[in-house]
Formats: C-alpha cells, sequence, structure tokens
C-alpha cells in the first residue's frame, strides 16, 4: 500500500500553520503542471493580499463558529503566518 504523501500528512505541515519546506517539495512533486507553492509573504505583496481576502472569506463563509474562535485551529494559524 503506497504512503500519502507528505504535505497530507503530519509530517509535512508545520506546527504554526500551513505545510513546511518538506511538505511545499512533496505537493510541488506530485502537481508538476501547476505553478509550485511558495513559502508566506508576511513582508506584503499581492500574494499576501490576494491570500489575505480569500482566505478571511473563507473563515467567514466555510468554517464553524467553534473553528473561527479557536486560535488553534489551521485557518486561524495560517493567517497569523502571513500576517493577516
Amino acid at each position: 500500500m503506497a504512503k500519502t504523501p507528505a504535505w497530507q500528512r503530519k509530517e509535512g505541515k508545520a506546527p504554526s500553520g500551513g505545510l513546511n519546506a518538506k511538505g511545499r517539495a512533496s505537493y510541488n512533486k506530485e502537481n508538476p503542471g501547476k505553478p509550485g507553492l511558495k513559502a508566506p509573504q508576511p513582508e506584503g505583496g499581492p500574494r499576501k493580499d490576494s491570500f489575505c481576502a480569500r482566505m478571511k472569506g473563507m473563515k467567514k463563509k466555510l468554517t464553524s463558529e467553534k473553528t473561527a474562535n479557536d486560535p488553534n485551529s489551521r485557518i486561524n494559524k495560517s493567517l497569523r503566518a502571513w500576517k493577516c
């Protein structure tokens, strides 16, 4: 039985939210036709603006109230990592 890729397992996820370098490399290897995943861009720029707008909308519409208010939920961790 084949092992799932690192980006889907705990070893590919950063404790602070999102993927770590191993997870990003695993995702990029599995999806060669797509543009590669990059690390967060906390200093600003169009990637940050786009990510923050998209994730804030997801948090508002697609998460439960419990998840939205939980500081340890993956969505809140990723928003903190990107400094949204």
